[in-house]
């Protein structure tokens, strides 16, 4: 591997991470023109339906890309969707080389790109810096192989690991810096996530509040609620947002209580209830899904953290953590899952560190078979 390769990666990486949490259901891409050791061309995937980061590299480049080399984090794509192929805007531009960095996840085309650019006699070259293009498209790439979301569990807690003071009440736990990192996420990820309990106890807005911040939008509001216990008065549905609001109640629930709903502005879906009375996660998630959402940052309560890790669902975590004891009156982060003795899911901490007196605890989940 080049270690010019390795530099012109890093810079279409820069480009890439510039579209991050705004190219849902599509992937974060970045690409680099490079002829005769110069820069004359830059471009990264703005937003869904809009062109790929090699159409607007090869835009930015104009008539300097004969016999140039395009740097992309991901394989460019060989098929017709919302867009045309970007392979044929590569040939068609009169590159010479293609440097790729992750090739395309999805089953159904991965390498097909590569592939054909190579029948059409270009020299393509792949998996240069692979690990850093997947890092930043985990979310996509999860989504392209199984169909699922890629799951954020948060939580504000205690140092015994409490997550409201008392039972049926409200109230903030950790700081304002820890409250700023959580808009942060909610205004990179595409859903936000709670349970019933959560929307009613603390009727919360459950948008992105981003002061000073001009390129921020709202998640997709989910709720899930067994039995429709939200009120169509709830805030969640009374406000000014783009983002919509879903439900996820039982398959057997009053037709008044859904029509208030869907009255209001909220969409309801039902599925289906266990024997222990619990929606169906898999089902919910897979409905996410198939309906374009690749990212979902869950904040609680307890027993919905408890069915995220007892559903095997839980993929990265970010725990924020005040320097308080709040003892046994306190709700725990977990309700409702016991650890069994095949599996024991473990964190792998890739960041701790100070939020003013709080602690970050953020990892990924690795569901690895007990020792």
């Amino acid at each position: 591997m080049k270690q010019e390769d390795v530099d012109y990666m890093r810079l279409a990486l820069q480009e890439a991470n510039k579209g991050r949490g705004r190219t849902s259901p599509n992937p974060c891409v970045g690409a680099i023109i490079v002829r005769d050791n110069v820069i004359v061309g830059k471009g990264h995937h703005r937003k869904a339906g809009t062109p790929h980061a090699e159409v607007n590299a090869i835009e930015d480049a104009g008539s300097n890309t004969v016999g140039a080399t395009i740097y992309v984090t991901l394989e460019p794509c060989n098929h017709t969707g919302r867009t045309p192929p970007c392979t044929k805007a590569i040939i068609d531009a009169g590159l010479s080389r293609v440097v790729v960095g992750m090739t395309d996840p999805n089953p159904s085309v991965i390498g097909g790109g590569c592939a054909y650019l190579l029948s059409q006699g270009l020299i393509v070259e792949s998996g240069v810096l692979d690990d850093e293009c997947r890092a930043i498209n985990r979310p996509f790439i999860k989504h392209s192989t199984t169909g699922l979301p890629w799951v954020v569990m948060k939580a504000g807690m205690s140092l015994d690991g409490k997550i409201s003071y008392v039972p049926g009440k409200g109230g903030r736990i950790t700081g304002d810096k820890s409250k700023h990192v959580t808009h942060e996420l909610r205004n990179s990820l595409d859903a936000l996530l709670v349970g019933v309990d959560t929307a009613i106890i603390d009727d919360p807005s459950l948008t992105t509040r981003l002061p000073g911040t001009k390129d921020k939008r709202d998640p997709v509001r989910v709720i899930l609620d067994t039995h429709l216990r939200l009120s169509p008065d709830a805030r969640v549905l009374r406000q000014q947002s783009d983002a919509q609001t879903w439900i996820y109640c039982g398959s057997e629930v009053n037709s008044d209580l859904k029509d208030l709903l869907v009255e209001a502005g909220a969409l309801v879906f039902p599925v289906n209830v266990s024997s222990e009375g619990r929606l169906d996660m898999r089902t919910v998630f897979s409905h996410l899904g198939a309906n374009g959402i690749t990212s979902v940052l869950v904040e609680g309560g307890a027993s919905i953290h408890g069915s995220m890790f007892a559903n095997d669902l839980v993929d990265e975590v970010y725990l924020f953590t005040a320097p308080v004891f709040i003892g046994d009156k306190g709700i725990p982060l977990l309700s409702g899952y016991s650890l069994s003795s095949d599996n024991c899911p473990r964190i792998e901490t890739i960041d701790c560190r100070m939020l003013g007196d709080d602690i970050l605890l953020h990892g990924y989940v690795n569901h690895c078979e007990s020792q």
